[in-house]
């Protein structure tokens, strides 16, 4: 039953993380990584599946082994961010203290994302020599 239910989770987890690449608003990198730990625990075949997708393979597995994301994937995050915020803030809000509270949340996820490491060209070089990622 636990498999199951990690396994759910995993997918639900998964489907909003791939949303999140489209809605700035709902967050990419924590749904993912909880997706992948879901199906660690539960399926090693759809783990792996995971960490060797053409598109999302790359992001997760460097962001778990080097804690580190790429510097196209932080510029892309925060034009997002702030052009989503922006507009909200000027256009759909009107209390002072609402339109303060986001352009606050705003800054404090611009500098979180600042501060992650930026993915190098010789790390990406060393993933991309791995032929298959295992299960760490």
């Amino acid at each position: 039953m636990k498999k199951y239910l990690l396994i759910t989770a995993g997918s639900i987890t998964l489907a909003l993380g791939v949303a999140g690449i489209f809605l700035p608003v709902l967050p990419t990198t924590p749904f993912l990584l909880l997706s992948a730990w879901c199906y660690l625990r539960s399926s090693i075949r759809l783990y792996n599946w995971l960490i060797n997708h053409r598109v999302l393979g790359l992001y997760i597995y460097s962001y778990l082994t080097y804690r580190a994301i790429t510097l196209k994937a932080k510029v892309t995050m925060i034009l997002t961010l702030w052009l989503v915020m922006g507009s909200t803030i000027i256009f759909f809000i009107d209390p002072l203290w609402l339109r303060i509270l986001l352009a606050v949340i705003g800054c404090g996820v611009t500098v979180h994302l600042v501060t992650i490491k930026t993915l190098t060209a010789e790390m990406k070089e060393e993933i991309r020599q791995e032929p298959d990622r295992e299960a760490l």
